[in-house]
């Protein structure tokens, strides 16, 4: 089966939104959690719970179009998201090896995409 485009970009965008839940999960780690009372008005807690789960049901869809062979190291787009998000939102610094990480992320992505043509 030939993987198609949308299903690709549903695989990105799923990952996109998915990178988000460890942002919110985050914050919510800020916040005391030891009483029951303040776990539930943890409101980052359940957001990145609700973005986790939005990737994942974008995301099954998304195997109908392709190869999971060929459609899950996209889900490796996440590592990518969640670094840029970082810096954005928490304050955290990237170093060389980071970016090293990153460009070796993009590189195995493309190859195996490159692969499935």
């Amino acid at each position: 089966m030939a993987t198609q485009l949308w299903a690709v970009s549903l695989v990105v965008l799923a990952s996109l939104i998915g990178a988000f839940g460890p942002i919110l999960l985050k914050k919510a780690s800020a916040k005391r959690l030891s009483k029951l009372s303040s776990l539930a008005a943890n409101y980052p807690l359940f957001g990145g719970v609700a973005l986790y789960a939005m990737g994942t049901l974008l995301f099954i869809p998304a195997l109908k179009g392709g190869d999971l062979s060929v459609l899950y190291p996209f889900v490796a787009l996440t590592y990518i998201w969640v670094s840029l998000l970082s810096v954005k939102f928490l304050g955290e610094r990237m170093n060389r090896l980071k970016w090293a990480g990153i460009a070796l992320i993009i590189i195995g992505v493309s190859f195996i995409g490159i692969g499935s043509q």
